[in-house]
């Protein structure tokens, strides 16, 4: 993929959704078994959900599809700026700490509205504003996750230098149609590369999590009413401390012709999984060629080919470069940033039927 300045692809006025993907230093398998010296470092995965849901739940970034392998990463991350404007000055500091403990002197005095003088105040909120915005960066939220993982990796095995390849790739996904093709293309890893053969067995991915959340649901639900039928209510202690939460995935808000709230996935969780079920069930490697004939209803609401979703769901990353959408969606980027068209134009006709 060619190079392209990162705050050209990252940009709100175009989509508050893009797809980040980081790979090992020479693809070597550092997040799961080595096949040359069979040691086994699966529990890195563990590592990086554990530390990108610790940051969405600091930073106004939510994670609406990730995968990790065992040399690489994939996350679909949605910006929410809206939540980020609504902060007040000591939740953006609190915020900045709890990643960044030093924190700053000025602004701690401006907080407790001990400055001295307007150009005080004025440099602290500067600050502020600064760190309000960086609070809603990809490029510091990837930072903080990268740098964190590796030094953690360099320290378990005793060694220096880089643990990742280079800096993350990013591709910004402009409609509905791209947000679900790539956080299916996301979900599907495992199954593409031949670790599992449904969605519901292929662990350290989103949709895994979702699946696992849902029986657990309705399991907890089974259990509470059986308890509630043999005994009586206990009232909560509230001398006990709730545990610190991480942030949970973003929310599926139902079709975008419906009313819902900002931000979010707009497509109901039920149609986003039987489109992935289907696409599963299409690239699966003793499966080679075949279309599952029941194509799910919301390939026909997004006028999606299924072929083509098909053949787009094992070569996603090669039919685009920095944006992702529909053909209109591209014609509008490329006139923005003064360019005549954008790479996968042509994929874009044939998958999406205008």
């Amino acid at each position: 993929m060619p190079s392209k300045a990162r705050s050209q692809i990252i940009s709100l006025e175009n989509t508050p959704y893009y797809h980040c993907m980081a790979r090992c230093v020479r693809q070597a398998f550092l997040c799961g078994e080595d096949p040359f010296t069979g040691q086994n470092f699966d529990h890195r995965k563990e590592w990086l959900v554990e530390r990108f849901k610790f940051l969405s739940s600091v930073f106004a970034i939510d994670i609406c599809a990730y995968a990790v392998m065992s040399n690489h990463y994939h996350l679909v991350l949605y910006i929410n700026q809206e939540q980020a404007q609504q902060w007040s000055e000591a939740e953006i500091s609190s915020r900045w700490k709890t990643v960044f403990k030093a924190g700053n002197a000025l602004v701690e005095r401006y907080l407790k509205q001990e400055t001295t003088s307007p150009e005080e105040d004025e440099k602290a909120r500067e600050i502020l504003e600064l760190w309000r915005e960086r609070l809603t960066s990809i490029s510091w939220y990837m930072r903080c996750l990268n740098e964190t993982i590796a030094r953690l990796a360099n320290k378990e095995d005793t060694v220096k230098g880089r643990f990742w390849e280079g800096r993350f790739k990013s591709q910004a996904l402009l409609d509905e149609q791209a947000l679900l093709a790539c956080m299916a293309y996301v979900d599907l890893n495992p199954i593409r590369a031949g670790l599992c053969d449904t969605p519901e067995t292929s662990e350290f991915t989103s949709i895994y999590e979702r699946i696992e959340e849902q029986a657990n649901k309705i399991q907890s639900n089974i259990e509470n009413k059986t308890l509630e039928k043999n005994q009586p209510k206990q009232a909560k202690d509230p001398k006990k401390q709730e545990k610190v939460q991480i942030a949970e995935l973003a929310l599926f808000t139902g079709n975008p012709c419906e009313d819902r709230p900002a931000g979010g996935i707009p497509c109901c969780w039920t149609d986003y999984l039987e489109l992935v079920d289907w696409t599963g069930r299409g690239i699966r490697s003793d499966k080679k060629g075949f279309i599952p004939s029941e194509t799910p209803k919301i390939l026909q609401r997004l006028n999606i080919e299924p072929e083509q979703w098909q053949k787009l769901n094992t070569h996603f990353h090669h039919h685009f470069a920095f944006y992702i959408g529909t053909t209109e969606s591209l014609q509008t980027v490329a006139e923005n940033q003064h360019q005549k068209w954008c790479k996968g134009a042509e994929i874009s006709r044939q998958l999406w039927v205008t």
